[in-house]
């Protein structure tokens, strides 16, 4: 079916409807303000479109045209009907800063998901303060954030590095307790650095004694590496952590896949999840793997099954593929802008809110995702789950899935409010590997 066709097809038991967003669409009534209303809803959009990071951005566009198309379908927001304008992060963070300012100061947009790339967030957060533009961070991972600053119109709708990057460590202690020697090649940038340190500050201290034989760093976009997939090879690691995404990962799993490496060393790729339907069977079962979330077609315990389901196919019904975690992620940004919307219209008797009072109904916020439900923590991190499982090939699909998953509880793997990650890991208990979730097999 056509991308056009299927539009018109679409029903009002839509992707977003399951979301929860059917009640959030708040029909203007007795007692609404309508004289305060915009004639529009502007929505800033930061994605990748182009590089190789596109292979992640484009299906967190999709995913936001789909969800923007049922949302007005349903009504709006408070009978708004909204409009996403969507810039590339592709050309790099000066030119970013620059959309962003055009955004607020030119396009008069109502609010910002800024954006993929930790760099960018980075510089938006001070940005949204400056310009006082409620802003939600929708996919960043650095915890630097919130760690290092105060701001009161950023707050991120997913979790950060530090519990990402933790669930993943849990589970190679879990499921491989006696490697004795480990390497990282991460993309050369804020994500690449800081996730490296979360994972070395809890090995040092869950597992002391393993030894780093190698600390890679290839630049961000790399297309070759035959250097470093030659010194791992060389170095025999018992592990290899990547923590790289989009196009850099999906072309790290290739090379080392075709050089064998894969049998030589446990890889723990905690972004993979977003890279196995591109990279098919070239990721052999075995491997560890993470969602950023807990995001995966094939969830063995979805929070509501339905709900979860009628996402997943209404994606690839319009797309003809799986949605990969940017597709969750851009799902529970438009999810935490229409509670967010309906707490504040709620707490003014339905007049619309400035954009201070929006910014701080997002505080202390809970909404649905497509698997469980996110929460926003009083300075603005949001609180979510993490699934880490073991690859494994079946005969139902081309590419590897997931088995032994394992989703483990955001709250005790995210570092608590006021504290640094690397001064909280150092408190850890070897009791957090004993004590973690129950494992479940795949389900076809």
């Amino acid at each position: 079916m056509s991308t056009s066709a299927h539009r018109g097809s679409l029903t009002r038991r839509s992707a977003l409807g399951a979301l929860g967003a059917g009640g959030l669409a708040i029909a203007a009534g007795p007692g609404i303000a309508q004289g305060a209303r915009p004639a529009e809803l502007k929505v800033g959009i930061a994605t990748y479109l182009s590089g190789p990071a596109s292979v992640f951005g484009v299906p967190a566009r999709q995913t936001a045209e789909m969800l923007f198309e049922e949302l007005n379908a349903a009504g709006g927001i408070g009978g708004v009907k909204a409009r996403p304008i969507f810039v590339d992060e592709g050309p790099g963070v000066d030119h970013f800063v620059g959309e962003y300012r055009r955004l607020v100061q030119s396009e008069k947009v109502d609010l910002l998901f800024s954006a993929i790339s930790s760099a960018s967030c980075i510089a938006c957060a001070p940005l949204a303060d400056e310009l006082k533009k409620p802003t939600i961070l929708w996919d960043c991972g650095t915890q630097r954030i919130f760690e290092d600053g105060k701001y009161d119109y950023a707050v991120r709708s997913q979790a950060n590095a530090t519990p990402e990057i933790l669930a993943a460590l849990l589970y190679l202690l879990k499921a491989k307790p006696d490697f004795k020697t480990i390497a990282v090649i991460n993309q050369d940038y804020a994500w690449g650095r800081d996730s490296w340190e979360i994972f070395r500050t809890g090995l040092e201290t869950l597992k002391p004694g393993v030894r780093v034989v190698a600390e890679l760093f290839p630049r961000f976009g790399a297309s070759d590496f035959s250097t470093e997939v030659t010194r791992l090879l060389a170095t025999r690691p018992d592990v290899v952590l990547s923590t790289s995404w989009g196009g850099d990962l999906d072309t790290l799993i290739r090379q080392a896949a075709d050089r064998k490496l894969f049998d030589r060393s446990t890889f723990v790729l905690p972004l993979a999840e977003s890279s196995l339907e591109r990279v098919g069977k070239a990721l052999p079962p075995g491997h560890i793997v993470g969602a950023r979330g807990d995001h995966w077609f094939l969830h063995p315990a979805p929070q509501d099954p339905a709900r979860l389901k009628t996402f997943v196919d209404g994606y690839r019904k319009r797309f003809g593929t799986y949605p990969i975690y940017s597709c969750h992620h851009m799902a529970q940004a438009v999810s935490c802008m229409k509670a967010g919307y309906e707490k504040a219209l709620a707490a003014k008797g339905g007049a619309w809110p400035n954009d201070a009072e929006l910014a701080a109904a997002f505080r202390g916020l809970t909404f649905p995702s497509p698997t469980s439900s996110v929460t926003i923590r009083p300075d603005g991190q949001g609180l979510e789950n993490q699934l880490i499982g073991t690859s494994k090939h079946v005969d139902a699909y081309p590419f590897a899935v997931l088995d032994e998953m394992v989703v483990f509880p955001a709250e005790p793997i995210t570092t608590p409010i006021g504290q640094k990650s690397t001064d909280w890991l150092k408190t850890l208990k070897p009791d957090m590997v004993s004590s973690m979730p129950k494992a479940m097999p795949y389900r076809a």
